[in-house]
């Protein structure tokens, strides 16, 4: 298969500023270890996701095919699917490995506390772990490959995951089926300031610090709203 990569079959892309490439340790032009500056890269996986961010960036996201991404990272096409269902899953470790950790800090909230301020408060702590070192690629280079529809399902995906996740929460605190309509309002409420904060958060640039005083400022206004009892369920417990 002939590389779509060279000469004139390259459609002009725009490379992310120096900044925002060193941000998400990215230097274009580089491969292997030499790719994430906060790191060495050793496993095959880390490899396949540099090889993809930088053919990304050289061809458009449309027209880099898995195989040229298995190719330029060293490994067979059967080691991408080892850790990948497809191309889009490249852009998600980062939101993917989060998805336990949330769990795992709505567990540990106290019994007694108050369903709101618990899921605040597991957000803030899976949020802190985000900082200029660890922003996920997708976040500041949407604009590039943010409207192919499969990056756009794969993202609809991740959101449904972690709304599921808050309203299980919310609907257990509060004995209601996590399916009926407080819970579920309250879970995607929280992911939509979620997105909206991330997204804000990418946008700052270098500077931007931790992920977590975003997700409190855009969240907090929700977890106010919801605080009284709700019209949508009057019967529910104080939230």
């Amino acid at each position: 298969m002939t590389s779509l990569a060279q000469g004139s079959h390259r459609a002009p892309v725009r490379s992310p500023p120096e900044d925002e490439r060193r941000s998400v340790g990215l230097t274009h032009g580089r491969t292997g270890s030499e790719t994430r500056a906060r790191a060495p890269r050793s496993s095959s996986r880390e490899l396949l996701e540099d090889a993809a961010f930088e053919l990304f960036l050289e061809n458009t996201y449309a027209k880099t095919t898995i195989e040229q991404i298995t190719q330029r990272a060293g490994v067979g096409r059967s080691t991408f699917f080892n850790y990948f269902q497809g191309k889009s899953d490249v852009f998600w470790v980062d939101v993917d490995g989060a998805v336990q950790q949330l769990s795992d800090a709505l567990a540990d909230q106290a019994p007694d506390a108050r369903p709101l301020p618990a899921m605040g408060a597991a957000l803030a702590s899976v949020t802190r772990e985000f900082g200029p070192s660890r922003v996920p690629w997708i976040l500041t280079q949407y604009a590039l490959i943010g409207s192919a529809p499969e990056v756009q399902a794969s993202a609809l995906a991740r959101f449904s995951q972690w709304a599921g996740i808050l309203a299980t929460f919310a609907g257990v605190r509060l004995g209601l089926d996590p399916a009926s309509t407080l819970p579920r309002t309250i879970a995607y409420s929280l992911t939509g300031a979620l997105v909206a904060a991330a997204q804000e958060w990418a946008a700052a640039g270098t500077a931007r610090g931790s992920l977590e005083p975003y997700v409190t400022a855009a969240t907090a206004p929700l977890l106010t709203a919801f605080a009284p009892r709700s019209a949508l369920h009057p019967a529910a417990p104080s939230l």
